[in-house]
C-alpha cells in the first residue's frame, strides 16, 4: 500500500491480543531462562524464534521446516550498493534499467499519445496505462522469455498530476469529464510486450491488450453471487458489479490467471446515513476521497455511473438506490490474461477486506491448494484460503482458465491467523459453526457463509485472530513452502516489548511460518527486523549496516531459484533520511547456523542481505516479476517526485528541470545478458 492512500486509522476494536504481546510474553519467558532481557535480544537478533525452526518448542508431530536445496552454485552475484537520494534509478554494477509503459502509454489507437501538460481525455485514459503502477506478473507467450503479457495493477491517482491544473470543483460538484478520467486511471491492465533488439516494447493494438477500470463490468462468483447484499439497480440479481479499484498487491495461479487485489477501495464511496456494520468495520465514511458521486445527475451521466458511489439509502429497496454498491468491492479479482473475452471475476470465497496480495502454497497432487493474504491496515489480520477441491496437475494446462478458477477459488475454507506462544500458531476457520470468543458461533452472528464473508474483518475479530502491523505482501519459498509476509509498520503502536520495543514501530519486519500437514497449525519466527544501521541494538535487532539498512518492507517475492527480493515503501524515519526506497535480496537457504538449520538475519550473518537497487526521489519500489529464464526483471516505480527524464531509468533529471512525474515499470537486465542477481 502506498503511504499516499492510507488514512492511518485503526478500525480494529476487537480487543484481540496483538502479536507484540505474544512475542513479549514468549521472550520474557525465554529471557528468564537464558539470563535476562539482553540475552533475549541477542537470541531474537541472532537466531530468530529458533524454537520454531530448529524443532524445539513445537506442540505437534509435524517436522520443523527444512531448508531449500537449490543448486550449490547459487549465490548473489552483486555487491551491496550504498543508499542514494537522486531523481534516478541507482542499481548494482553490471546492470541496466529502462522505463516501460509509464502512465498514459497508449495500448491501442483509441488513445492519443501521452501529453506532458496533463490534457489527455478520459477516453485516452481508458485505453492507456493507468496511474501509479503496483503489483504485476509476466505471462509468457509460448514459454518465451522475449514475448509475453504484463498484467499490472494501477493503485491510485494523483489528481494534481492527472489533470492540467489539478482537480476542480464548482458549487460542490466535480466535472464529469475529470471524474471519468480518474475512474479510468484506476484498475489494472494486460499489456502485450516484446523484446526487440534487446529492448522491451509495448505492442500497441495487440488483441490481448486490455484495460480494467473502476467502471468495467465484472462477474461476482462464490458465496456472495446472487446474494441480497449484492442487489443494485445495475444488477438486480446480484451477480455483477462495475469496476475494481485501488489495486495494490497481486497474485497469480498455477493455471495461468492473474489475481488483482482490491485494497484501499472504501474511500471512493460515501454514506451519509447510518453505516451498516460491515461498512463501518471496512472503513467507509461520510466523505469520499475524490467526490466521484458529486456529478450525479449530470446531463452526460450514463447508467448512474456517478450516483453509484453514494451508498446513502434513498429508496424503498436496494433496486432503487446504491446502498449495496460497496458490497461488490473488497475482493480478489481473477483475470485470464490469455483470453480478452473472458470476464474479470471477483472470487468472494477468498474474503472481503483490504486485500494486499495473494500467494499460493506449493501445489501437491491430491491435496487442496492454499492461498495466503494480508489485510493492509493497522492491527488487521493474515488470512488463508484452502480450496475444497484437491489439486489436479492437469488443470495447469486447461484452456478454460476461469472454469478452473471456479473449481479451486469458489469453494473452500477461509481461515484467519492466531499467533501463539512458543512460535506456534493456529488457523481459525471463518465458517458457520466456528466458535467465537464469547461462546457463540459465527453463524449466530452473521447467519450464513455469505454474511460471514461480507463481514470478514468482524468475523476475524470474533474468533480471536491476532492483530498485526499492517500485513502486506505474502510470498512462498518454492523449495520449502515456508510463507513470508511483510509487516510494514505501525505508528500507532503504544506497547513496548522485547521483540518490538520501538514505540511506535516505524521500521517494520518480516514474519515467516510453515503450515503443518493438518492445515490448521503452523510454526513461525521473525526473519528480519527493519532498522537503520546506527540504531541501538534493541532497535536494530538484525544487526543491519549502512549497506543493507531498510525500513517499511512492502513488496516481497521469491524468484524460482529461491532468492527472496524485498521492496520498501518508507518515510519519516532515519532510513528515509539516508536513502530512497529500495530493492534488496537474500537467499534464506544460506542464512543458517553451524548445523545448517535456517535462522533469522542477525549481526553475524547480515551480509547475506544486500541492497540491489535504489529508486528515484519520492518513490515507492513495488511490483516484481521475471521472464521464465530470469534474464529480465520487471519492477515498478510508483509516485516519483521528478522522474523519469528519459527512457533510460538511470538518467537523472537535470537540476532545475521539472517533469510531470510518471509512475513506470522498469526493465532490469544484466549487461552480459545473464540471469538477474547471480
Amino acid at each position: 500500500m502506498s503511504t499516499f492512500t492510507s488514512d492511518d486509522r485503526n478500525r480494529n476494536e476487537s480487543g484481540n491480543e496483538p502479536l507484540d504481546a505474544v512475542v513479549d510474553r514468549y521472550l520474557s519467558r525465554r529471557s528468564v531462562m537464558k539470563g535476562g532481557l539482553g540475552a533475549a535480544i541477542a537470541m531474537i537478533a541472532g537466531g530468530g524464534l529458533t524454537a520454531c525452526f530448529d524443532g524445539g518448542g513445537g506442540s505437534n508431530d509435524d517436522p520443523a521446516p527444512s531448508q531449500p536445496t537449490p543448486a550449490p552454485q547459487l549465490k548473489l552475484g552483486f555487491e551491496s550498493i550504498r543508499g542514494a537520494r537522486l531523481d534516478a534509478i541507482v542499481l548494482a554494477a553490471g546492470y541496466s534499467a529502462r522505463t516501460l509503459a509509464p502512465w498514459g502509454t497508449p495500448l491501442n489507437n483509441l488513445a492519443n499519445a501521452w501529453r506532458s501538460d496533463g490534457s489527455n481525455t478520459s477516453t485516452d485514459q481508458a485505453n492507456a496505462a493507468g496511474m501509479h503502477h503496483d503489483g504485476m506478473h509476466f505471462f509468457p507467450l509460448n514459454n518465451s522469455s522475449s514475448d509475453g503479457l504484463l498484467a499490472i495493477n494501477y493503485e491510485y491517482i494523483d489528481q494534481k498530476v492527472l489533470h492540467p491544473n489539478g482537480p476542480t470543483t464548482t458549487n460542490g460538484k466535480r466535472p464529469a469529464e475529470e471524474v471519468r478520467k480518474e475512474i479510468n486511471a484506476h484498475g489494472a491492465a494486460v499489456i502485450r510486450i516484446r523484446k526487440v533488439d534487446g529492448i522491451w516494447q509495448v505492442v500497441t493494438n495487440d488483441a490481448l491488450n486490455r484495460r480494467f477500470t473502476s467502471a468495467t463490468p465484472m462477474e461476482i462468483a462464490g458465496p456472495l453471487r446472487g446474494n441480497a447484499n449484492l442487489i443494485t439497480p445495475y444488477s438486480p440479481d446480484g451477480t455483477r458489479t462495475r469496476g475494481t479499484n485501488n489495486n495494490c498487491g497481486n497474485g497469480f495461479t498455477p493455471w495461468g490467471t492473474y489475481l488483482t487485489c482490491e485494497e484501499n477501495w472504501p474511500g471512493i464511496f460515501v454514506n451519509k446515513g447510518t453505516l451498516p456494520v460491515d461498512q463501518k468495520r471496512i472503513g467507509i465514511g461520510s466523505k469520499s476521497n475524490y467526490g466521484w458521486e458529486t456529478p450525479a445527475g449530470d446531463a452526460s451521466e450514463v447508467d448512474n455511473e456517478f450516483r453509484r458511489f453514494d451508498l446513502t439509502p434513498t429508496g424503498a429497496s436496494a433496486t432503487q438506490d446504491f446502498r449495496n454498491e460497496a458490497s461488490g468491492y473488497g475482493y480478489i479479482v481473477e483475470i485470464d490474461p490469455y483470453n480478452s473475452a473472458a470476464p474479470a471475476t471477483k472470487r468472494t470465497a477468498m474474503g472481503r477486506f483490504r486485500h494486499e496480495g495473494s500467494a499460493y502454497g506449493i501445489p501437491v497432487a491430491g491435496q487442496p491448494l492454499a492461498f495466503y493474504m494480508g489485510d493492509d491496515s493497522r492491527n488487521e489480520y493474515i488470512y488463508k484460503f484452502v480450496s475444497a477441491a484437491a489439486w489436479d496437475p492437469a488443470d495447469a494446462n486447461s484452456a478454460n482458465r476461469l472454469a478452473i478458477g471456479a473449481k479451486y477459488l469458489d469453494n473452500g475454507t477461509l481461515y484467519v491467523a492466531r499467533f501463539d506462544d512458543g512460535g506456534n500458531g493456529k488457523w481459525l476457520p471463518l465458517t458457520v459453526n466456528a466458535p467465537t470468543k464469547d461462546g457463540r458461533t459465527l453463524g449466530a452472528l452473521y447467519g450464513d457463509l455469505a454474511g460471514i464473508i461480507l463481514n470478514t474483518r468482524g468475523a476475524a475479530d470474533a474468533v480471536g485472530a491476532t492483530p498485526m502491523d499492517r500485513p502486506e505482501w505474502t510470498t512462498v519459498n518454492p523449495f520449502t513452502g515456508e510463507v513470508y509476509v511483510t509487516l510494514t509498520n505501525n505508528s500507532a503502536r503504544t506497547a513496548a516489548n522485547a521483540a518490538n520495543p520501538r514505540v511506535p514501530n516505524v521500521n517494520g519486519h518480516i514474519v515467516r511460518w510453515k503450515d503443518n500437514s493438518n492445515q490448521t497449525d503452523f510454526t513461525w519466527d521473525i526473519f528480519v527486523f527493519g532498522a537503520d544501521g546506527g540504531a541501538a541494538p534493541d532497535i536494530n535487532r538484525s544487526g543491519l549496516t549502512e549497506l543493507n539498512q531498510f525500513a517499511s518492507p512492502d513488496g516481497l517475492a521469491f524468484d524460482s531459484r529461491g532468492i527472496l527480493w524485498i521492496e520498501t515503501d518508507n518515510s519519516d524515519n532515519a532510513v528515509a533520511e539516508y536513502t530512497n526506497d529500495q530493492l534488496l535480496a537474500v537467499i534464506p537457504a544460506q542464512v543458517v547456523d553451524g548445523s545448517g538449520k535456517q535462522v533469522a538475519i542477525s549481526a553475524t550473518n547480515q551480509t547475506a542481505l544486500r541492497r540491489f537497487l535504489v529508486g528515484p526521489n519520492g518513490c515507492e519500489i513495488t511490483g516484481i516479476t521475471w521472464t521464465p529464464d530470469l534474464t529480465t526483471m520487471f519492477i515498478n516505480v510508483q509516485h516519483p517526485d521528478n522522474w523519469p527524464f528519459s527512457e533510460v531509468a538511470t538518467d537523472a533529471t537535470p537540476a532545475g528541470t521539472k517533469v510531470r512525474s510518471r509512475a513506470s515499470t522498469v526493465v532490469i537486465q544484466k549487461l552480459d545478458g545473464g540471469p538477474i542477481g547471480v
